[in-house]
């Protein structure tokens, strides 16, 4: 009883804190709305209302998706939710979990990133405390105008991909990669600057982009998906450094491996309710029979000799590190 009240005692003592938080979706998509937003909510209750989140959603603050990694690094804002794969060739060592074909639960994705963050991609964040890693629910095609049945289909496509390595993917299968940030996503499908895109069901109603294309094409179930990207909820180092010692303790009683896992469970649960849209609107759907997917893993495996190579050139174990990540992958799919 006496150590909940000092406990309490000490929450009395610390100031009030507001964490300012930037983030690219708009407001009502289901990142914000089912993973930050609790987050936020807990870390409240948790430290008595002494830690709270100000939110600032599709990019409020200023600045492009791409700056955000850099906001939360330079102290412009305390907190962000973002890829660190929209800075292309950054992050090279978590863009591991980005290769082609590596996975199919995001749950699996988030444990396993948030290990191998802790074994090899420390150093790759100076500046930054992250909170969470964690990937998507599978990544898909979605096209405009054309069916994507084989990989000939693929043949002068001009499609979006988030990261670099998703644009090596697309380059590989023989289409012509746009990288891109989910926000100008509509605005180049609706001028045909772009055929279609790469995304997970998830995102796809909160910017109606069901709206704009007819054609989606997913994967055998039996085979990992065509892609996944890396989200990170990334904090200045100096901010979370400068909290009260019980405030700290908040925060990391409710971040790392846990949320990770979590996030990445969200992301999988959310796949039906993201795919609804397009099946009520009468839209197509293809899924690519294992057979072709092989031949699209076949195509696209010299990413993965390519990033082993990269990690070899930084003086890192690169063979290992892609092992260890694939092992990761398996531990947390049983």
């Amino acid at each position: 009883m006496l150590a909940g009240g000092l406990w309490g005692a000490s929450f009395a003592i610390a100031q009030d804190v507001t964490l300012k938080v930037h983030h690219f979706w708009p407001p009502g998509a289901m990142p914000p709305t089912k993973i930050l937003q609790p987050w936020c909510d807990r870390i409240a209750a948790d430290s008595g209302n002494k830690l709270k989140c100000q939110i600032f959603p599709a990019m409020q603050l200023g600045g492009t998706p791409a700056q955000l990694i850099d906001q939360a690094k330079d102290g412009v804002v305390d907190i962000v939710f973002t890829l660190p794969g929209y800075t292309a060739g950054r992050f090279p060592i978590m863009e591991v979990f980005e290769l082609p074909f590596m996975n199919n639960s995001a749950e699996a994705g988030a444990r396993a990133a948030w290990d191998f963050y802790g074994k090899y991609g420390v150093k790759e964040f100076p500046g930054i405390k992250p909170l969470l890693f964690s990937i998507h629910d599978e990544g898909y095609l979605h096209t405009r105008d054309k069916q994507i049945r084989t990989m000939a289909d693929l043949k002068g496509l001009k499609l979006r991909a988030p990261t670099r390595q998703t644009n090596k993917l697309l380059a590989s299968l023989g289409a012509t990669p746009v990288g891109m940030p989910l926000p100008a996503v509509a605005d180049a499908v609706s001028k045909g600057t772009i055929d279609g895109f790469a995304l997970p069901w998830e995102v796809i109603p909160s910017v109606k982009l069901h709206e704009m294309v007819k054609f989606h094409t997913e994967t055998d179930l039996s085979r990992p998906a065509l892609y996944s990207a890396l989200f990170i909820l990334a904090m200045n180092q100096a901010r979370y450094d400068g909290l009260p010692a019980e405030l700290k303790a908040v925060i990391d009683r409710n971040s790392g491996a846990g949320l990770s896992q979590q996030a990445g469970k969200t992301w999988d649960e959310s796949q039906a309710v993201g795919r609804k849209p397009a099946t009520d609107r009468g839209n197509s759907f293809y899924t690519l029979p294992a057979a072709e997917v092989d031949l699209w893993i076949k195509a696209s495996h010299p990413l993965y000799d390519d990033w082993v190579a990269d990690m070899d050139k930084r003086g890192l174990p690169g063979k290992q590190m892609l092992k260890d990540a694939q092992d990761l992958l398996v531990k947390y799919r049983k």
